[in-house]
């Protein structure tokens, strides 16, 4: 697996540019970047500027502290009551989404002598997290009751389907939750004095960069994943070779793989490819996915199986044992984008990115030199 520096700067850059000076831009690298690496990614972006890094869960947070990391870190989203001491202790900041929670947060600061460094998530839509947006009156009185016990960074929301193909009701859907997240907004900051608010994913900060607002949280773009129809493509990122392992002549009627899925229609060269769903190829492209072999298109035949991927290379009779497999990237004239495979396979570019195992190494580089043998 390779990953180019350059390109995650660049898509960095263009989601910068998109918004403006005027907010800054917090990579969400939760899930290890997307599958990417969390310490490349760090490194890489660090320099660029951000306001910060975001992350799921406090363990994230924990990691990237323990890396050397020593600017501001979100966990966005609710965490298990039992890991604040440890988020606190990590100096990180955290979401607060019940009052519940809240509670909690100020009982461990008596424990850790740390004031909770707080963003409140208010849900417009999402539904999985959040005070609800509609009952303001109810949970407003109770982040008030805290008063000072706390540090009220930020107030955000996230936007459920900025990222739609049909760009007339993506750009609608923002402005259904803008408007909802924009009258909580007002109380926040005239009820807490709240400095900031956050909005904007991915497709967001190009559908409405004027709600940029103070920070911006984009996640799949900066990794080379499509953000909709309409919407700026980023550069590839990831790209996913694997060695061919073995050659084999198959005769008219030789069956292949478990299940025996495929059988040879006739004479065919077969090539078996040292990846498999054990290194986070989708089993589902078995028989429908597709790489690329000494720069021809060649099918997956078989099911995938845990180790090794077996494809058709009849029609490429060059191909010998040591040659590079591309599964997802570019060869002469043909690629394969992560997101045809993600299409192929019937998931989304996140799934498939952060699917890749740890079998696989991250190769950091600009210069694509294949797999090691």
């Amino acid at each position: 697996m390779h990953v180019s520096p350059d390109a995650l700067r660049l898509n960095f850059r263009r989601i910068s540019d998109s918004v403006g000076p005027a907010s800054g831009v917090l990579p969400m690298v939760k899930a290890d970047a997307y599958g990417v690496g969390v310490e490349g990614v760090v490194a890489c972006l660090e320099p660029e500027g951000p306001w910060g890094f975001g992350v799921a869960t406090v363990g994230e947070g924990m990691d990237l502290r323990s890396g050397g990391y020593e600017g501001r870190i979100l966990v966005c989203g609710p965490i298990p009551l039992g890991e604040i001491d440890g988020a606190l202790g990590a100096d990180l900041e955290l979401s607060v989404s019940s009052l519940c929670a809240l509670h909690a947060m100020v009982e461990a600061a008596s424990r850790t002598e740390r004031g909770p460094r707080v963003h409140v998530d208010v849900d417009t839509g999402m539904g999985r997290s959040g005070f609800d947006w509609r009952k303001v009156n109810e949970w407003l009185p109770g982040l008030k009751k805290v008063g000072e016990e706390v540090t009220w960074v930020g107030a955000y929301t996230h936007l459920h389907s900025a990222d739609a193909d049909d760009s007339v009701a993506a750009e609608a859907s923002i402005r259904a939750q803008w408007n909802r997240f924009d009258a909580v907004r007002q109380r926040l900051i005239a009820d807490l004095g709240i400095p900031l608010v956050h909005v904007l994913n991915s497709a967001g900060a190009f559908r409405a960069p004027a709600l940029g607002n103070a920070i911006v949280r984009p996640g799949i773009y900066l990794y080379g994943g499509r953000i909709g129809g309409g919407q700026p493509k980023p550069e590839p990122v990831v790209s996913l070779h694997a060695r061919v392992v073995h050659v084999r002549e198959a005769a008219a009627g030789t069956t292949l793989g478990y299940g025996s899925t495929y059988v040879a229609s006739s004479d065919e060269r077969w090539a078996t490819l040292s990846i498999g769903y054990g290194d986070g190829l989708p089993r589902a492209l078995g028989n429908r996915g597709y790489a690329l072999v000494g720069d021809v298109r060649v099918p997956i035949i078989g099911r995938i199986s845990m180790d090794v991927t077996v494809v058709d290379i009849t029609g490429v009779p060059a191909v010998v044992e040591g040659d590079v497999a591309t599964l997802i990237g570019t060869q002469g004239a043909e690629t394969i984008s992560l997101d045809e495979v993600a299409g192929l396979a019937g998931t989304i570019s996140y799934e498939i990115l952060t699917g890749l195992t740890p079998r696989l190494p991250r190769v950091w580089s600009d210069v694509e030199e294949g797999p090691s043998s």
